[in-house]
Formats: C-alpha cells, sequence, structure tokens
C-alpha cells in the first residue's frame, strides 16, 4: 500500500488524509505512549517507516531518538513528559495538533511491571504503579475524545496484557491494574460507539522485550518470610529475556493492521501463548459459574412475593 507523503520532507503542517473512520489509509497521526523501548519503540519505527505522523511520549528523549537509529524523523514529534500529569497530558495533545492536525490513532502503551506478593507491595508502590498505567491512560483519554467525539471519527488502542485476563501468584498489583484497564476500556467502547470512534484492547503473551528485565520490571522494596513460590516465579522471570516466544516487530504490525482495518474484536489477543492462556481461564471461569450455580439461584426473591 502506498502511502502519501512518504520520504518526504514536511514543511510547516504536513498535508493530511481526509478523516474517514475506516480504515485509516495514511498518512495518519498516532499518539503512542511508553515508547523508548520494546513495543512502543517498534510501533514509533514501523509508523515512521510507514510516512504516519507520530507523536511519541517517553521518560527520555534522547534515548528514544537513539534508539530509532537511521529512521526518518521528520514526521515525529517526541515529547518527555508525565503522563500522570494531566495538565502536561493535555498540553502535549494540544502540541500535537499544533504540530500535525487531529489525532486519529491513539496507543496507550505506558507501563511496567511489578512483581511481588500481594502482601509485600507497598501502598505507594501499587499507587505509582496505578498511576501509570489506569490514571495515567485516563488522562491521555480525557484529552483526545473531546476532539474525536466532534470529528466523529477516532481509534483507541489500550495495550493490555494477558495478566488482564488471568491472574498469577506476585503479579497480584500488576493483574490489578490491567484488570481495570481491561473494564475501563470496555465501558468506554461502549460509550463511544455512537460517535464513529472505534476502541480495542490488546491482550500480549510474553514478547521478547526488555519487559521482565529490571528496566521495565519492579521488585518489592520489601519482601515478606514464606513467599517461596514467589521467589522462584520471581527469579524465573528474571531468566526468561531472550526466550521469549512473541516477536515485538510482529505484533507492531499486528496493532497497525487493526487500525488500519478497524474490524478487530474488543479483545485482541496476540501470541499463541497468551490464546492458550485466555482459553484456560474461559475453562476455569466457567467451570466456577457452574459450580456456584445453585447457591447464585437462591438470593433471589421469587417471582410470587
Amino acid at each position: 500500500m502506498a502511502f502519501p507523503g512518504r520520504g518526504t520532507q514536511p514543511t510547516g503542517k504536513p498535508s493530511r488524509r481526509l478523516l474517514m473512520p475506516y480504515p485509516i489509509t495514511g498518512p495518519a497521526t498516532w499518539f503512542v505512549t511508553g515508547t523508548s523501548r520494546g513495543l512502543g519503540l517498534e510501533l514509533v519505527k514501523q509508523l515512521l517507516q510507514r510516512g504516519d505522523n507520530v507523536v511519541a511520549t517517553t521518560r527520555s528523549t534522547e534515548r528514544l531518538t537513539a534508539a530509532l537509529g537511521p529512521v526518518d524523523t521528520s514526521r515525529l514529534l517526541a515529547l518527555q513528559v508525565n503522563l500522570t500529569d494531566e495538565k502536561s497530558v493535555v498540553t502535549v495533545v494540544q502540541a500535537a495538533g499544533d504540530r500535525f492536525g487531529p489525532v486519529d490513532v491513539v496507543i496507550n502503551n505506558a507501563g511496567y511491571g511489578l512483581l511481588g506478593a500481594v502482601e509485600e507491595v507497598s501502598d505507594t508502590e501499587a499507587r505509582e504503579l496505578f498511576d501509570v498505567q489506569i490514571f495515567g491512560a485516563w488522562n491521555v483519554l480525557r484529552a483526545v475524545l473531546p476532539g474525536m467525539r466532534a470529528r466523529r471519527s477516532g481509534h483507541i488502542i489500550n495495550i493490555s496484557s494477558i495478566l488482564g485476563l488471568t491472574a498469577f501468584p506476585g503479579w497480584g498489583a500488576y493483574c490489578a491494574a490491567k484488570y481495570a484497564l481491561e473494564g475501563l476500556t470496555g465501558s468506554l467502547a461502549g460509550e463511544v460507539a455512537d460517535f464513529g470512534i472505534k476502541v480495542n484492547l490488546i491482550e500480549p503473551g510474553y514478547m521478547r522485550t526488555d519487559f521482565l528485565r529490571t528496566t521495565s520490571l519492579r521488585l518489592p522494596a520489601q519482601v515478606a518470610d514464606g513467599y517461596d513460590g514467589v521467589r522462584e516465579m520471581t527469579d524465573a522471570h528474571l531468566a526468561i529475556p531472550g526466550t521469549q516466544l512473541g516477536d515485538p516487530a510482529k505484533a507492531a504490525s499486528a496493532i497497525i493492521t487493526i487500525a488500519q482495518s478497524g474490524n478487530a474484536p474488543l479483545h485482541q489477543i496476540l501470541g499463541s501463548d497468551s490464546y492458550a492462556l485466555a482459553k484456560s481461564r474461559i475453562e476455569t471461569l466457567t467451570e466456577n459459574i457452574e459450580a456456584g450455580q445453585h447457591l447464585a439461584a437462591t438470593t433471589d426473591i421469587p417471582a410470587n412475593a
């Protein structure tokens, strides 16, 4: 597929396609958070190579631009921003509009892991995690939705995880944040459907990124005695990098395809490991529901009461 403007140096504000809900052809304007490494970095690379306009938020613009290498960055607006500061997010979205015009696609990708028993995670550690993964994403949504509603077009893609659908010991805080993102996104999808805004959740499995290295995976400051299984899981996960099944480049390409087509399901699994875990979770949940059916019915008020 050819993309107008690809390989050209924009002068002033780049020319943009006519706004149409689906499919997104290009060049489109993408707003991507968490872009200095991993999936976010791969998305920025591929979008720039396509000739799209990219607004990339990161904790380090220097690290992002260095990691991009020889990619043409004339259509990149890289901004260092604290996503938990709502005013800063609004300013960044306004800067995106000033540079490229309205945002077509938002990808809420910023986040990090936290591996520790529920008892071990401090109030501060839990709140910091939610600040980034929930309230940071929520700040972005509040900033972009008014414009999307007014134009009656746009696409929001929230990066969740297979741990937004299932749960493992030691991942309680991370699962809680991803479960919250799943609920938020499901409600959002229903709210904005009549405005022509598409919403998707991406639920990847293990990808060959730095997510399981200490640059992106935090451990609780204090640990409690007796959680030998959690310690074993922590050691096992710290040994995983370099062996994960998922390819971040292919995942980024799949996400771009989802935005182009506009016809992916709300819950889009990525990775055969994620698919297998999701299927197992559905089977276990079904068994639980059926096992509790009799007691559930006993709490109804009789129809003739």
